[in-house]
């Protein structure tokens, strides 16, 4: 019975991390790049990943850029007099051993004047270039899921 599921634990392995996918550029791990799959209609897409800053240095994320979009934009959501607001950022510092989450309602990169929508479908990828401070470039792709990581439904950012 043990060699059983052993055997079934191997098997089913891969497909839990068949969508996470991980980069690395310098000191700089960035995991799972990912955007929800939205309405064909769907002004904008945000994508999402997290960045691991393995070093003794801060480094800095100073845009992001995407063959499918005319325009990329660093943006963060805060609270201002009780109301989310979502604003555009220069860029984002990711402290010496530290990790900036890029998620809904947090940091996100906005792809803006979509190009091509054949690639924002469930299951689909798509580029992604990361342009850093001292790292330098690092190419990702973004894997686009019907849900988020967590279940949550996809919600449009309006610009």
């Amino acid at each position: 019975m043990l060699k059983k599921l052993i055997v079934l634990a191997a098997l089913l392995l891969p497909a839990c991390f068949a969508n996470a996918h991980e980069y690395k550029i310098g000191e700089l791990e960035i995991a799972h790049p990912w955007s929800q799959e939205l309405p064909p209609n769907a002004p904008n897409v945000a994508a999402y990943f997290v960045i691991h800053n393995k070093g003794s240095a801060a480094d800095r994320l100073l845009s992001v850029d995407s063959p499918i979009a005319g325009e990329a934009q660093l943006h963060e959501h805060v609270m201002q007099n009780d109301v989310m607001k979502m604003n555009h950022v220069p860029s984002v510092e990711i402290p010496a051993g530290g990790e900036v989450t890029f998620a809904p309602m947090a940091y996100h990169v906005m792809l803006m004047n979509l190009k091509d929508r054949s690639q924002l479908s469930d299951g689909k990828r798509f580029p992604m270039t990361l342009h850093f401070e001292k790292a330098g470039d690092l190419k990702v792709e973004v894997v686009v899921q019907k849900q988020a990581p967590d279940g949550t439904q996809p919600h449009v950012h309006a610009q």
